[in-house]
């Protein structure tokens, strides 16, 4: 059997071994452990928004953005979700059909009936009227690139109450970066911090969640950021959990726009839009 730190006393070992997290037998290997750890650490910080809406109305919907196998879905709906006959729903949205058909036939085998599986790309999802009109929790965990951008997009159209997003590889920026270098800020010695294409693409990823932040924050939401797990287990190790609170907005959003303006990033204002 795992060790008892790894698997929590309510977790279903089912369903641990259909996401081959356990093998047949119920043990862990060491990969499967650090996937289970992440996953087990991000409930940490989700348990508590679920239990902040749960006193507000008891029926929760939360949208898992490029859920992929649905590792995280699943273990919300085990340790949360399960035993609330209530109405809550968790839809997952991933592009890749065989992943979406695999996690409903899981679903629906495990006896999860308040799981939907949608596959839509994250911003057809914004439109999709298979979704409800406004949402309480948006999840993005390492959906790739832009993908983290429409799923924030996506929550601010739902007038999500927390959005929680793990970012993973933002190309984008550091392409606008590079192409642009050459004017936006010609002599200035600032484009040295992304002269060299390794030091381009790290920085460039740190601008990304930055611009992130300050467009949540234009938008009301209090941000904090921290770290998911120690490095020995994600390299992408960033957590943004947003709380809309309706706060001032006018300063976020001139901070991003300077920076936009700064960096030579103007074309990407769109993205990184803030409130007409």
């Amino acid at each position: 059997m795992p060790e008892k730190h790894d698997i929590k006393p309510e977790q279903s070992l089912e369903l641990l071994k259909e996401l081959h997290i356990l093998t047949r037998d119920g043990k862990l290997n060491q990969d499967s452990r650090r996937k289970l750890k992440q996953v087990n650490h991000l409930f940490q910080f989700i348990e508590p928004l679920l239990k902040q809406v749960q006193k507000e109305h008891a029926d929760i919907t939360l949208v898992d953005h490029g859920a992929g196998k649905s590792y995280l879905g699943f273990i919300l709906y085990d340790l949360f979700f399960k035993d609330r006959n209530n109405g809550s729903r968790i839809y997952g949205i991933e592009t890749r059909d065989e992943l979406v058909e695999k996690s409903r036939s899981l679903a629906q085998r495990l006896g999860f009936p308040g799981m939907s599986f949608l596959n839509l790309s994250v911003a057809d999802s914004i439109t999709s009227e298979a979704l409800p009109e406004t949402v309480d929790v948006v999840t993005a965990l390492h959906a790739c690139d832009t993908a983290t951008d429409d799923a924030i997009r996506f929550a601010l159209e739902k007038k999500a109450r927390f959005i929680v997003l793990v970012p993973c590889c933002q190309a984008e920026v550091a392409t606008v970066l590079r192409k642009n270098k050459g004017k936006a800020l010609a002599g200035n010695s600032l484009t040295e911090i992304w002269r060299h294409p390794l030091h381009t693409r790290e920085f460039g990823s740190m601008v990304t969640n930055v611009l992130r932040c300050l467009q949540l924050e234009a938008h009301g939401y209090k941000v904090n950021v921290t770290e998911l797990v120690g490095w020995e287990h994600s390299m992408k190790n960033e957590l943004i959990i947003a709380e809309y609170l309706d706060l001032p907005r006018r300063r976020p959003g001139e901070r991003l726009n300077e920076m936009l303006r700064t960096l030579g990033l103007e074309e990407m204002s769109t993205r990184f839009f803030t409130p007409a």
